[in-house]
């Protein structure tokens, strides 16, 4: 085993952490999918309101590659096809059936699995709805299955707060996360198991198989962060990554033919915290009714640093195993300016808070407005990747894309600690985002691979 050190990055100690068993959440009524949740694609809608659908079914598939479906979380009926600006599809939501249809596309075998070609196995797996698990390096996008990348990363942890440890997702589903393996290791010459907890809290079948250690703060759990340190080559930058809970997913369909929709989901409000075991497209109002209050809180689907802003309409995503939720914090504090903040949350040591090392409540606010940059070098410090974010955000302003490349703008891994430690305020993430969106639709435009 490897073991990396990864410099910089932020752990922030702060309460809330879910803790203990998952309970089981009731039946539901309905269930739904959004394209939006899936970077990058184009969504063309393959069904209508009234149309019956199984679980498991093919909702929609992305027109850039008609064969990569997007499969329905539940059996029943297409009750309502939600449209926003432009006619894009926010939501289809299924009224589920008492009794689910599913789908069957299939047992496999270990042996099968063998003999499979590699061309037949990402069919297989495009037309279960199970092929957007995997994706690509740099841009995040869906893996390309005519592409053989030169090697899988498969993260067993996420650093980021209030996502189960990998012994709660793996607790009687080694056998699966060992088939969905097996599967990987048909697609890449080479697959990375990495790990950035203690081994000894993973089941004993899959606690010699990992293969890296990454030591450090989050995000040293990004495949990003791991390439930064591991690769060789400029090959290594299209290496795909999957996560270890998607992996359980994937031995799980090829096992049984069925598309899995049970997630073990951590909800962590400010009423209580708890690990919940839920399923795909469930409604986030039936998770944690407090979304429904979206004056006083603000709803995080998919982890505090790498998740969405979520309302009450919406539905747990493919990508999502965290909900959390953060009091608005837009309240005015009377005579704030005054206040030494002892209970103040900040990398900066310039309050009280700094003298002690007590867990401290987050809220959603800015606290501050925007303002030009000073130049402090905050977000260089805690950039994972060793970038220099304000020169590279200030390149993508001057229009001058080469230089910000230079500058590293593809080894951005998105965590949003640049735009938390800013002392202006200037949203560096999501600035940083949209430049590398924009050159990736530029670079397929001209049908190039970036």
């Amino acid at each position: 085993m490897i073991t990396i050190r990864a410099k910089n990055g932020l752990d922030m100690n702060i309460p809330g952490q879910p803790d203990g068993p998952a309970s089981r959440l009731m039946d539901m009524e309905r269930v739904g999918l959004s394209p939006a949740s899936f970077p990058h694609i184009r969504p063309k809608l393959l069904v209508k309101v009234g149309d019956k659908v199984r679980q498991g079914s093919i909702l929609f598939a992305d027109k850039r590659n008609p064969d990569i479906g997007f499969a329905s979380p539940g059996g029943g009926t297409v009750e309502s096809i939600d449209y926003g600006p432009r006619r894009a599809i926010n939501a289809i939501t299924i009224r589920v059936d008492r009794e689910e249809a599913r789908e069957d596309r299939g047992v496999l075998d270990r042996h099968q699995l063998a003999v499979l070609s590699r061309d037949a196995l990402a069919r297989h797996l495009m037309a279960g709805g199970l092929w957007p698990l995997i994706r690509s390096l740099p841009f995040r996008d869906i893996a390309d299955p005519a592409f053989t990348p030169p090697a899988i990363i498969i993260n067993l942890d996420t650093l980021d707060p209030f996502h189960a440890e990998p012994a709660l997702y793996l607790d009687g589903s080694a056998g699966a996360f060992l088939f969905g393996l097996d599967a990987l290791k048909r697609l890449a010459p080479a697959v990375y198991i990495v790990a950035c907890r203690k081994e000894d809290t993973l089941p004993p079948e899959i606690r010699g198989l990992v293969t890296h250690r990454v030591r450090g703060r989050f995000p040293a759990d990004d495949p990003g962060v791991f390439l930064y340190y591991t690769r060789a080559s400029a090959a290594a930058n299209r290496c795909w990554y999957i996560h270890g809970r998607d992996v359980v997913l994937l031995g799980k369909f090829l096992s049984s033919g069925v598309y899995p929709v049970k997630r073990l989901v951590s909800v962590s409000s400010p009423n209580g915290s708890r690990h919940v075991l839920s399923r795909l497209g469930a409604p986030l109002a039936l998770l944690a009714p407090e979304v429904r209050n979206h004056d006083t809180h603000v709803t995080i689907a998919g982890g505090l640093w790498r998740g969405q802003v979520a309302g009450p309409n919406d539905y747990l995503g493919l990508y999502d195993a965290a909900l959390t939720l953060l009091p608005a914090g837009n309240q005015p504090e009377f005579l704030g300016f005054l206040r030494p903040g002892r209970r103040k949350p900040s990398h900066w040591r310039a309050f009280l808070s700094a003298l002690h090392n007590d867990p401290l409540a987050l809220d959603a606010g800015r606290h501050g407005e925007e303002r030009a940059c000073v130049n402090c070098g905050s977000c260089a410090a805690v950039c994972p990747v060793d970038i220099l974010p304000q020169f590279t955000l200030k390149s993508v302003l001057a229009g001058e894309i080469e230089e910000a490349l230079a500058h590293g703008l593809l080894d951005c891994v998105e965590c949003g600690l640049c735009a938390y430690v800013c002392p202006s305020k200037i949203e560096l993430t999501f600035l940083l985002r949209q430049a590398r969106e924009s050159y990736y639709r530029e670079q397929q435009a001209v049908g190039e691979r970036p």
